[in-house]
């Protein structure tokens, strides 16, 4: 009993937040600044820099690798299981915008050559944008072929 008093009482919170600084660090980024919002399970993580693009990586890599592992340490202290989700400079947002603009290029090219159009292997979360977006059209179908992480979608005119 006198153990349980001793513990102190960790914040999974800071405890994520602490940890995303230090990455930050060892990458270089001395000015990071952090947000959080609670939403029910999920803890949104708003991250700011001058060396943004670092934390983004290339098409959003680097941004969910460090998803994952603030997920890892979230969970760690936590007594409920959360969810994280992180941006940088509302770089989803602006992903999820050129991901739509992209799906409707690639469906007309699709229907147009009658030829089926292959798209770079991306997350689950980016296909599922692209396979939304098209959803409602009826000159192509959509699925996913490929083995994660080089899982990739599929857009294929009807014959």
């Amino acid at each position: 009993e006198q153990q349980q008093e001793q513990e102190e009482e960790i914040d999974p919170i800071e405890e994520a937040k602490a940890y995303l600084r230090e990455i930050a660090v060892e990458m270089g980024i001395q000015d990071l600044s952090i947000t959080t919002t609670v939403e029910g399970k999920y803890v949104y993580f708003s991250l700011e820099s001058e060396k943004a693009a670092y934390l983004i990586g290339k098409r959003g890599q680097t941004l969910n690798a460090l998803q994952q592992l603030t997920q890892l340490v979230l969970n760690k202290s936590s007594k409920l299981f959360l969810l994280a989700r992180l941006d940088v400079e509302n770089y989803r947002e602006r992903r999820e915008q050129a991901l739509e603009i992209l799906a409707d290029r690639m469906a007309d090219k699709a229907a147009r050559t009658g030829k089926k159009v292959q798209l770079e292997p991306m997350p689950s979360s980016e296909r599922k944008v692209i396979h939304n977006q098209l959803a409602n059209r009826l000159d192509i179908e959509t699925y996913s072929e490929g083995v994660e992480p080089n899982r990739y979608l599929v857009i294929e005119p009807m014959k």
